[in-house]
């Protein structure tokens, strides 16, 4: 399977969120390392994996109350 890497600038075009939102907000509570992103080659950059993000936001988008929580799973409240 391809993947999609994005850096922090082409992620937020993509999902109309500020980057600082995403850096301050977003990134290790809804964007887990190992599964929406990674370091490349263990240093400081960040790369965001297009199709997990847009799969795990797709699957959130309901009428229901669901709490997101850090491992990745969700609280039906």
């Amino acid at each position: 399977m391809e993947k999609t890497y994005l850096t922090t600038d082409e992620l937020s075009a993509r999902i109309k969120y500020d980057v600082r939102t995403i850096r301050e907000r977003l990134k290790d509570s809804v964007l887990l390392e190992g599964r929406h992103y990674f370091r490349p080659f263990g240093g400081r950059k960040i790369l965001y994996i297009w199709e997990a993000i847009e799969r795990d936001m797709c699957s959130h988008a309901t009428d229901e109350l669901c709490i997101p929580m850090t491992n990745g799973g969700v609280c039906h409240g």
